[in-house]
């Protein structure tokens, strides 16, 4: 799970370096809080799985559920809160973020993990 999550953080610098490229600076900023807003989430989730695989509980089913819940809705709330607090945002490119940031799960199957 951490290996999906910095592939997630490696998407969302790819994604502001190419905004970079075409916007510029707005560019930048509105990239790195279009991934960031989904990397956050997910780091807390995984961290979330960790513990509750750490502390050998009985209720892991119960623990995804409500982890990717969580995650859905802070993934929501800070993609709403960018979206009102940063007024000079620059949606290509935060949809780009986003969308790459999200994409990169795809990426995460052709990792090898280690046994």
């Amino acid at each position: 799970m951490h290996k999906a999550v910095l592939l997630q953080l490696a998407a969302t610098f790819i994604a502001a370096a190419i905004a970079g490229m075409f916007f510029g600076t707005r560019g930048v900023f509105s990239a790195m809080c279009g991934g960031l807003a989904y990397v956050l989430p997910s780091a807390f989730f995984a961290w979330l799985l960790w513990l509750v695989s750490w502390y050998g509980g009985r209720a892991k089913v119960t623990a995804f559920v409500a982890g990717e819940l969580v995650r859905l809705l802070l993934a929501t709330c800070l993609l709403l809160l960018v979206v009102v607090l940063y007024k000079n945002l620059h949606w290509g490119a935060f949809l780009i973020g986003l969308a790459l940031t999200v994409k990169a799960n795809l990426f995460a199957f052709l990792v090898k993990t280690q046994t």
